[in-house]
């Protein structure tokens, strides 16, 4: 009597339970810079500018309306309690801290309207974290030029999402940090630093770093936008003058607070950097 088959195991590439496991890490690593390599081929990209900042920031229409419906409770409130008021102070800062979206809207319109007009190619793509806030005010930019715009999204338990914005072949997903790091850094000439959390001093500090060290060799532009927010956050003077950077380390950040100059300087950066021709 024949012994029945053996059940046929499958190939360990379509084994989704093992390329979900602890020992197929390496592998998951690897697809995370394969996979977005290849599409980055495929659109021909060949360089991007990023834009940093707040998933918390939003457009002056939306926290326009969230200020005045709070104003509007306030108001009809004989005694408003300690809460609303502080709810109300709370939207005046949001709806204040909105000409930050739409300067980054402003910025990545000027950029990829430029971008467009060159005859290299898709140079100096708009590219942003992916989620919302200024990183959808970059993809919305880009966006309303009809330019392309990359998002590089993020696996967080809260407050990441893909923005709508972002050019359907070019919006990624990634589950390492250092992945998505490494695709901000690779492809990019340029970054525009707009107010932000936690997330946003490691993205910056982590590539000055690395420019600092001269682990990245070739020219990039930092942009550092909304000086009176950025010189609360850190003190680059005081650091100078306890000797933990060098005053020439200054000249690798460069502030700005109006988006046409912000835009000009990336413009003159760029074209003197990658675009003219080498005597």
């Amino acid at each position: 009597m024949k012994p029945k088959p053996l059940h046929k195991s499958p190939k360990a590439y379509k084994n989704l339970e093992f390329l979900n496991s602890p020992d197929a890490r390496a592998i998951r690593m690897l697809s995370e810079f394969l996979e977005p390599q290849r599409r980055f081929r495929q659109q021909k990209i060949r360089d991007t500018v990023v834009f940093f900042g707040s998933a918390r920031i939003r457009s002056y229409a939306e926290t326009s309306r969230e200020y005045m419906k709070i104003r509007r409770k306030v108001v009809a409130t004989h005694r408003p309690g300690r809460a609303l008021l502080k709810a109300l102070r709370t939207a005046e800062v949001q709806q204040e801290m909105s000409k930050y979206y739409e300067d980054t809207v402003t910025i990545a319109r000027l950029l990829t309207r430029w971008a467009k007009s060159l005859p290299a190619g898709r140079r100096f793509v708009v590219c942003s974290g992916g989620g919302p806030g200024i990183m959808e005010a970059a993809n919305k930019g880009a966006h309303l030029e009809r330019g392309q715009s990359v998002g590089l999204n993020i696996s967080l338990p809260f407050e990441q999402f893909a923005n709508p914005f972002i050019s359907k072949d070019l919006s990624f997903e990634f589950h390492y940090f250092f992945m998505r790091k490494f695709w901000f850094a690779y492809l990019s000439k340029a970054l525009v630093i707009m107010p932000g959390g936690f997330g946003t001093l490691d993205e910056l500090m982590e590539i000055v770093t690395l420019l600092q060290t001269k682990k990245i060799k070739k020219k990039v532009a930092v942009v550092i936008y909304g000086s009176e927010y950025w010189k609360k956050v850190f003190d680059l003077d005081h650091m100078v003058e306890q000797g933990m950077i060098s005053r020439k380390d200054l000249g690798l950040l460069h502030f700005f607070d109006e988006p046409h100059a912000a835009f000009a300087f990336l413009r003159d950066f760029l074209t003197r950097s990658y675009l003219r021709k080498k005597a």
